[in-house]
């Protein structure tokens, strides 16, 4: 298992001083990743090793609706809707959320503890609440 944890990457906590993401007009994507994936908080952009494959699921993931950036009290966040693989037989244990629009720059790596899977029916990422203790981005 290479999957330890769920992680804001490193790269970007310092590409967002930079200015480089833009969570109002660029595109975010979510890929899935098998159990011999390597990725974790040092994980710099999307990459297509050890990437799912299957049926319902095409190289690169699924585009990702964000909500607005926000705050409540002192903290920033942003979510994401929820993102379903239709008609897919496929298995994950885990994904990384990356920026398309720039370059691919990897986001977050979210692992999902074990192998989850899907067998001609519908793999559905349910985010957690869009709000300063929950979103699954935060700047507290």
């Amino acid at each position: 298992m290479a999957f330890t944890g769920n992680y804001v990457c490193t790269s970007f906590k310092e590409e967002i001083l930079e200015g480089v993401h833009d969570f109002t007009s660029h595109t975010f994507k979510l890929a899935l990743y098998t159990s011999s994936a390597t990725i974790d908080a040092t994980t710099t952009a999307y990459s297509a090793t050890n990437e799912v494959s299957g049926t319902g699921y095409s190289a690169g993931g699924a585009t990702l609706t964000a909500s607005n950036p926000t705050t409540g009290g002192t903290t920033a966040f942003v979510d994401f809707s929820d993102v379903a693989f239709s008609n897919s037989t496929i298995t994950a244990r885990g994904c990384l959320i990356y920026n398309s629009s720039a370059s691919n720059k990897a986001v977050a790596v979210l692992d999902f503890g074990s192998d989850q899977a899907s067998s001609s029916s519908t793999f559905t990422i349910q985010f957690p609440a869009a709000d300063a203790t929950n979103a699954i981005v935060r700047i507290t």
